[in-house]
């Protein structure tokens, strides 16, 4: 596996981990400033998705890769696809998702940042 390919995976558990850990300040740490999130609900931006961790009103209690990702990587920007189960809280109310993820990160100042996520709800057959 190639250098950037390894430093994703890196990033990727990272911020699993800060999202488990329900830390806003961690998890703004693999977001860029212009970070939006795309969902069946629509765009959510970095602030707003912050906010929520922030006041308790998002949390999460299991989030996990399913198999392998797929990762491309195109010099300063990489695609990185993967299936993601998690369990997560919303205003009180408990929802498990399984979910294909596909996030945008850009390389700067030697960091890979996530400038977008789109969520995709997988369809089990």
């Amino acid at each position: 596996m190639n250098p950037p390919e390894s430093e994703l995976l890196a990033v990727a558990a990272g911020w699993a981990e800060a999202i488990i850990a329900n830390d806003a300040e961690r998890i703004a740490g693999f977001m860029a400033e212009e970070w939006v999130m795309v969902s069946d609900s629509g765009i959510s931006s970095r602030v707003d998705f912050l906010a929520l961790v922030s006041s308790g009103d998002l949390t999460h209690s299991a989030f996990a890769q399913q198999g392998e990702a797929r990762i491309q990587v195109y010099g300063d920007t990489a695609i990185f696809t993967a299936r993601v189960t998690n369990t997560a809280h919303y205003l009180g109310e408990q929802f498990d998702a399984d979910e294909w993820t596909t996030d945008v990160f850009v390389r700067r100042d030697d960091s890979w940042l996530c400038v977008l996520s789109q969520i995709t709800a997988a369809v089990i057959s």
